[in-house]
Parts: C-alpha cells; structure tokens; sequence
C-alpha cells in the first residue's frame, strides 16, 4: 500500500469502527471510491487490531475487572466481575460460530460488495434509530443478565455481514431491552475485544501456516488506526450522553443513497461503482 493508502485506511478504520455506520463496509468502498487496489482481508483485520488496542487503553479499568474476573470465573468464585466475564465469553459465541460457518461455507468471499452494504445502510440505520426511540433508558451495564447478553452477542455475529456495523447492531440490540445509551456503548466496545482478538489471531495463524508475514504497511495501518480509534471512542461517548442516535441513521441514509446513485446512475455525470 501507499502512504496515502495507509493513512485513509487507518483513519476511516479508527472513526468507523466505533461509530454505528459499519466500519468493515467502509473499508471496502475505499477502493470502489478511490481506485486504489483492494488493501484486502489481512490489512482490515490489522487496522480492527489497532481498534482493540483503543478500546483496551480507553476502558483500561473495565478491562481490568474483567480479567480479574475471567481469573474468578475460572476458579469457580462468583461475583459481579466474574458474572460480567461470563456473560461477555458466551455473547461472543455466536460471533464466533457465524465467522466460521461463512469461513467454511466459502461465503465470506462473496460479502464485499457495494450494494450489500447500501442496503445494510438503510436497513440497521433504521433499526438502530427505532430501538433508541422504542428502548427505555432504565438498566445499566451493571444489570446486565445472561438472556440480554447472548441476544446482544448473536445480534454481534451479524456485524459479519458488511454494512451492518457490530457497535451500531450491539447498541440496537441492547437499546431495545432498555438499557442507557452510554451503558450500551460499553458493553458494545467491551464485547468487541475478544471477537477482534479472535479475528486477528485467526489471520495471523493462517499467514503462518502458510509461510507468510503480515505486511509491514499493514502494521503501520494498525499502529495509525489506534489513534484515530481513540479519539473516535471519546467523541461517541460524549455523543450518546447528549443526542440520540438519529445523527447516524441519517449519514446512513444519506451514504446508501449515495451509493445506489452511483450503482444504478441515477445522477449523470456522478462516477459510477460496480455492484460486486
């Protein structure tokens, strides 16, 4: 990749991933848009490893907790921590059974595509902003149960599909059974650590069995992801404390008719894009 590849790549990355406008479809409409070659699977799962590393440095102390509890979990001792570790492993689940049927399925290879992620745009833009108006904001993370946390995580296994964006499904999910909206960006952010983890250790796995090193460029990308993350988690937190989340139903809106424009040359003289 070029510099400037790089640094698009890290940037749209590090402000997409946090907010709830699906930061694996813009990534791929980085080379509809621009020409540039596709950077491909091994650089977007570098670029989301530098948004773990964000997450892990912004919510230190959650992460802290968990661990802590994870540890307690795994000595059988009950607690708050221990419960929250426990119900975050099981809503990572079904995250984890989705990626390796579309894997195996030889599915994952055929998702990258434009007017997917319009109509993925449109469609959990409008679910995103309904469960915000519909949900109550009464529970906290602290509230959290067994039976919210597994709808949030199979509500996290569709994120695989582009467009969808994993916070903004998570923050859907958790929104429709009441919880605040700053409590149900932490929770997003915090079940978003192992499914990231998982998916970068599951490349750089495949790149060693096959003799591979992961690109140098693509490092770089992560390295300049995590601070473009960092930032983008600040903004969304001071954000959801403030203003709802119609903001972001309507750069949904406004993206996938841009998109469907340029797919079906709706506007003369507007470049045109591929629909696969």
């Amino acid at each position: 990749m070029t510099i400037e590849q790089i640094i698009v790549l890290a940037i749209v990355q590090g402000i997409t991933e946090f907010l709830p406008i699906s930061s694996s479809g813009h990534l791929i409409l980085i080379p509809a848009f621009t020409g540039w070659p596709d950077q491909g699977v091994v650089s977007d799962v570098m670029v989301h490893v530098g948004s773990l590393f964000a997450v892990i440095v912004y919510f230190w102390r959650d992460v802290v907790r968990l661990v802590g509890g994870g540890i307690d979990l795994l000595r059988l001792r009950l607690n708050d921590n221990s419960r929250m570790a426990g119900y975050i492993i099981l809503a990572t689940i079904p995250a984890i059974a989705f990626g390796v049927i579309l894997k195996l399925s030889g599915l994952s290879d055929h998702l990258r595509s434009v007017e997917l992620i319009a109509w993925n745009a449109v469609i959990f833009g409008v679910l995103l902003y309904a469960a915000d108006v519909i949900g109550p904001q009464i529970k906290k993370m602290e509230d959290m149960k067994l039976s919210p946390a597994l709808i949030i995580g199979v509500a996290q296994a569709l994120a695989l599909i582009p467009g969808t964006s994993r916070s903004g499904i998570t923050m859907t999910a958790a929104r429709l059974m009441g919880f605040e909206r700053p409590e149900a960006a932490r929770f997003s952010f915090l079940l978003g650590i192992p499914a990231i983890a998982g998916a970068g250790a599951f490349v750089t796995l495949d790149f060693i069995e096959s003799g591979q090193s992961i690109p140098t460029d693509a490092i770089w990308a992560a390295v300049l992801t995590f601070f473009a993350a960092l930032a983008a988690i600040a903004l969304l937190m001071a954000m959801v404390r403030r203003v709802s989340f119609l903001v972001f139903m309507l750069y949904r809106l406004a993206l996938a008719l841009v998109l469907f424009a340029m797919l079906y040359g709706w506007v003369p003289g507007l470049p045109t894009l591929a629909t696969v």
